[in-house]
């Protein structure tokens, strides 16, 4: 299972809402048990005899027999763990079970809630760096993370440093010194936000990144704006036009492939594959000519756009999967992903040319 549909499949749990404590969330860290489980379980729905509700005590005893029977699937744990959910949403009992996660589950789980209790599995597939990204100009600035191949902002903000144009009287001298003081106190002020995003509140970064005009981003860096211990992190500064949101995913174009992780490197590398064989004419297809391509076992690698909804990626995935292929899911959150979602939406990688 590819960590894209197991994101999917964990956001579809999560937005789901039970009513009471009706949803079962049964997780069991690598090296644990089964047999121990299996026995809580089993006293559970015993002890589920003394819930007063009529309607809650069936659910939550329904939910537990569908849990009872999934763990029956299992000699034994998993090597990464296992997570089971179960329970009655809106009349109907559904269930979800993952057992080949890409790293173990760590902790053990077992609630009752009306709502299904995630975290566990989530950590299993986060990115495991990531970036601090600023971009600053005088005029403005904007702070974010690169989370695997995500930019996530976390801050805007204008500053009051006054224009190249001095009001009258003002001495040249005296209006420049008075830029500069302004310009630095607002260099110190996006250096404490971003000391405060990526030492103090948030996850440590493996790397900052800057951007902005060339001189500006440089000046920003060698200044000590930063604390220094973000400051040895500094991976490098580069132009970008804007200091804005939009700033911060050029940024991370101009920065370039080396700080995404392997599986968002494999995918733009992938990505930028079937572009090439696009303007080349080579074994590569798109939109409904994936379906007929599958069907001849000719996809080697699938490319589905993350906007394409999630029920018709797992299809692909699964479909492509029966004739040995892969399915890559393509981010929307930089140009080229963004490009091939409002383009083909989905695309393949041929082993072989299909008439």
């Amino acid at each position: 299972m590819s960590h894209f549909t197991t994101r999917d499949r964990i956001d579809r749990l999560e937005s789901l809402d039970g009513d009471g404590t009706e949803l079962v969330t049964l997780t069991v860290p690598a090296g644990k048990s089964l047999a121990s489980t299996r026995e809580r379980i089993a006293a559970e729905h015993a002890g589920a005899e003394q819930i007063r509700s009529d309607r809650t005590r069936g659910r939550v005893r329904r939910a537990l027999d569908r849990v009872r029977r999934h763990l029956r699937e299992y000699e034994g744990t998993p090597d990464c763990g296992l997570a089971v959910y179960a329970g009655v949403v809106e009349g109907d009992l559904i269930s979800a079970v993952f057992d080949d996660l890409p790293e173990p589950i760590t902790e053990s789980t077992y609630r009752c809630d009306d709502r299904f209790h995630l975290d566990a599995v989530r950590e299993t597939v986060a990115p495991g760096e990531v970036y601090g990204l600023v971009v600053v100009e005088r005029g403005a600035a904007a702070v974010g993370r690169l989370v695997g191949d995500r930019v996530v902002p976390v801050r805007t903000l204008d500053s009051h440093v006054m224009g190249s144009s001095r009001a009258g009287g003002q001495s040249a001298k005296r209006f420049e010194r008075e830029r500069e003081r302004q310009a630095e106190e607002f260099f110190q002020q996006v250096g404490d936000i971003a000391d405060a995003a990526f030492l103090d509140d948030g996850e440590p970064v493996a790397g900052l990144v800057v951007g902005g005009s060339l001189g500006t981003a440089k000046q920003f860096v060698d200044d000590d704006y930063l604390d220094y211990r973000l400051a040895e992190r500094v991976v490098g500064t580069y132009g970008v036009e804007y200091a804005t949101e939009q700033g911060l995913h050029e940024l991370v174009e101009a920065a370039g492939e080396e700080l995404l992780d392997a599986d968002a490197r494999a995918t733009r590398e992938r990505l930028d594959e079937f572009f090439e064989r696009l303007r080349n004419g080579d074994a590569v297809v798109y939109g409904d000519d994936v379906e007929r391509a599958v069907e001849y076992g000719a996809v080697d690698t699938a490319l589905v756009a993350s906007t394409v909804d999630p029920d018709r990626r797992e299809a692909v995935e699964t479909a492509v999967a029966e004739h040995g292929g892969e399915t890559l899911t393509i981010p929307t959150e930089f140009d080229r992903g963004a490009r091939f979602a409002e383009t083909f939406r989905v695309g393949a990688l041929l082993r072989f040319p299909v008439e």
